[in-house]
């Protein structure tokens, strides 16, 4: 019954990381032939200060984000949680960036940030013509905030299906006990989201590694290289320098990290497969 999934997950997951990994000791353009570079491609790209500035914007942006979206979808799942139909009513609002794509909220935001043309001169708000995608302080503070406008619905929804699976018992028992809802929140939510937050982190900083199509539309890596994060800095040595070798290096330590990255957020949850989400029980 696996084995269907199993050549999915060879064909398109094992072969082409693999084929990533040799391209990354070869030397080729993306047309030619290809030939042996050895370890030359990884001793460029490892001493390369613009890959060593966009690790460092990776990661700021992958904490930053997760200090962010976390404590918001949180909030928000957690809301969106109850039964009430108003509250039914803003979970559909709140999930609605869920269906644009990434490069229609980019060209979008674009639009709403031009200090000429956008929200500025529309709603005759002067502070906010700003050059927030030209300047380079400014604009990794918009690239933020505009993921999280995108991706806090979908972490919300993870947490509004943890929040459900907690039992009422609980709740009443905290309430004959004179617990009010601030209180409940801190000692019965968030301690049995311990493994949802875990899987939200998770998917949340792996998602920050292979951030793309967003950043490529909004800034195109600018202004200078203050967005360049490492996978556009991937695509455009690969794409646009035709530099396939250091691409590909850059594409093995991204998913080197993801992986470290995974694993160390499943350690530290301390898991225990045989345990259940409702501790105490």
């Amino acid at each position: 019954m696996t084995l269907p999934a199993l050549v999915m997950f060879l064909a398109f997951g094992i072969v082409p990381l693999v084929g990533v990994v040799v391209l990354s000791f070869a030397s080729w353009n993306g047309i030619g032939a290809i030939s042996t570079a050895g370890l030359d491609n990884w001793r460029s790209v490892l001493v390369d200060p613009v890959m060593y500035r966009a690790l460092g914007l990776t990661f700021g942006l992958m904490i930053v984000s997760w200090l962010v979206q976390t404590p918001l979808s949180i909030l928000i799942g957690t809301f969106t949680a109850g039964r009430q139909r108003y509250r039914a009513f803003l979970a559909v609002l709140y999930f609605l960036p869920l269906l644009l794509s990434a490069a229609a909220i980019s060209i979008a935001y674009k639009a709403l940030l031009d200090p000429n043309f956008g929200l500025a001169e529309g709603l005759g708000l002067p502070f906010l013509a700003q050059n927030w995608l030209g300047d380079p302080t400014l604009v990794m503070f918009v690239v933020i905030f505009v993921l999280a406008w995108q991706y806090v619905p979908f972490h919300s929804l993870i947490y509004q299906g943890g929040v459900r699976q907690i039992p009422a018992s609980l709740y009443e028992a905290a309430q004959i006990d004179g617990a009010g809802t601030v209180r409940q929140f801190f000692s019965i939510t968030l301690p049995q989201l311990k493994y949802t937050i875990i899987t939200s982190s998770t998917l949340m900083v792996v998602g920050s590694l292979t951030a793309f199509d967003l950043i490529f539309v909004l800034t195109g890596g600018g202004p200078g290289n203050s967005t360049r994060i490492l996978a556009l800095d991937m695509y455009l040595r690969g794409f646009r320098a035709n530099q396939m070798g250091p691409a590909s290096v850059i594409a093995t330590l991204i998913v080197v990290m993801g992986l470290a990255l995974a694993l160390f957020l499943q350690r530290l949850g301390g898991r225990d497969k045989s345990s259940s989400q409702l501790e105490g029980l």
